[in-house]
């Protein structure tokens, strides 16, 4: 019998321990694979945050404005290419306040602010330096999903250019103004004289009529200069090019203009070689002759010389007229602006000469939609040379429109 019970335990001991064998195998084969999708799950999670954070990279890298994104402690945690660009970074700022990486008080203090208000919107400030920049600036502390702040974020946009578009709407503004209400005035009170008896004297008369039509008629070429200016600007003049012969056109202006230059005892040269030729619009650079020989006749040296002269200066493919004179000449701190809207160099004499103060800028308005360029050289006491570039048209060929 006690054999019999020794096999039987022995043999329960043996299905027992294989029994064991098995269930201890099948939970490490169950633990592994709960390993294995753990793992996966955690790589899988990791290649989702790093995607999270690319796109989030990507995102605030596209973004026009400047980020700044600073941490509970105030310092830089991340900026974007736009902030680089804008304050011309050329190190990493992470880890570094506001005011140790830009070194500019007035940041720093709208940051202070930000943080005990909790937002500051459409703050400006103005960054000094060799160009004034003008930025504006909006702040927020963003929470935790508990709501206890963790960080600032800072959006800065740049309105320089905003402003310097304002500034030259005012002034422009203010120009057309001041050149409206100037001969306006002077008619007015023409007019006002004529009804208080002076219409009885024929000579009186005829003078003060003259006198107005001389205001009306500037008042019409400045009306006129204004849609050429608008028409120019807007970028949809329609250019009529062809071959131009330039020493042909330059001999027609210098026609039209030959009474005028006469009244001054001026000389005018067309020193252009022949069959020198561009591929221009004909009328509008024609009126860019007239313009710049008109002035060399207004502000030139009385019983002096207006020369015209045009050349390839190189191979470039491009056509150079100059217009000079041997005048007073202009300042140099004048030349950078000469092209401007309305700028005079000598608002008594111009305003005496009666023009508009628009013609230089018609210049540079019609050369560059021509492709070209358009420069001003002159050393006081020795003439003023307004020079303009022109693509060159082909030899013996009609290019097409």
């Amino acid at each position: 019998m006690w054999p019999a019970l020794a096999i039987l335990a022995l043999a329960g001991a043996v299905a027992l321990h294989f029994w064991w064998r098995g269930r201890h195998r099948r939970l490490e084969h169950e633990f592994e694979r709960r390993q294995r999708e753990a793992e996966d799950r955690a790589e899988r999670d990791e290649v989702a945050l790093a995607e999270a954070r690319s796109q989030q990279h990507a995102v605030f890298n596209s973004m026009v404005e400047g980020l700044i994104l600073l941490d509970q402690a105030g310092r830089i945690r991340l900026v974007n290419l736009a902030l680089e660009k804008l304050f011309g970074l050329t190190r990493d700022i992470r880890g570094q306040t506001v005011l140790e990486a830009f070194r500019w008080q007035p940041l720093h203090e709208l940051v202070e602010r930000a943080r005990a208000e909790g937002q500051v919107l459409n703050h400006e400030l103005e960054l000094g330096g060799s160009e004034r920049r003008f930025l504006q600036v909006n702040a927020t502390v963003f929470p935790d999903q508990q709501g206890r702040p963790v960080g600032i974020i800072l959006v800065i946009h740049d309105l320089t250019r905003l402003k310097q578009l304002e500034r030259t709407r005012t002034e422009f503004v203010a120009n057309v103004s001041h050149e409206l209400r100037t001969p306006l005035s002077m008619i007015k009170g023409y007019v006002e004289t004529l009804l208080d008896g002076a219409k009885d004297d024929e000579q009186v008369a005829h003078r003060f009529l003259q006198t107005i039509r001389k205001h009306a008629d500037r008042l019409n070429y400045l009306i006129e200069d204004l849609l050429t200016i608008a028409h120019l600007e807007s970028g949809q003049t329609a250019l009529n090019l062809k071959r131009v012969d330039l020493r042909e056109l330059v001999g027609g202006v210098c026609e039209d203009l030959e009474a005028r230059a006469s009244e001054r005892a001026m000389t005018l040269e067309n020193d252009v070689t022949d069959g020198l030729a561009a591929r221009a619009d004909a009328e509008r650079i024609q009126q860019v002759l007239f313009n710049l020989v008109d002035n060399a006749i207004k502000y030139g040296r009385p019983q002096g010389h207006v020369r015209i002269t045009a050349g390839r200066p190189d191979d470039s493919g491009m056509v150079e007229v100059a217009v000079a004179d041997d005048g007073p000449g202009i300042p140099p701190e004048a030349l950078h602006r000469i092209f401007e809207r309305f700028y005079r160099v000598d608002r008594g004499r111009s305003r005496e000469q009666g023009g508009t103060g628009l013609g230089l800028s018609i210049v540079k308005h019609i050369i560059h939609s021509h492709g070209g360029e358009v420069r001003a050289e002159s050393r006081p006491g020795e003439g003023a040379t307004f020079r303009f570039t022109l693509s060159a048209a082909p030899p013996d060929r009609e290019p097409e429109s």
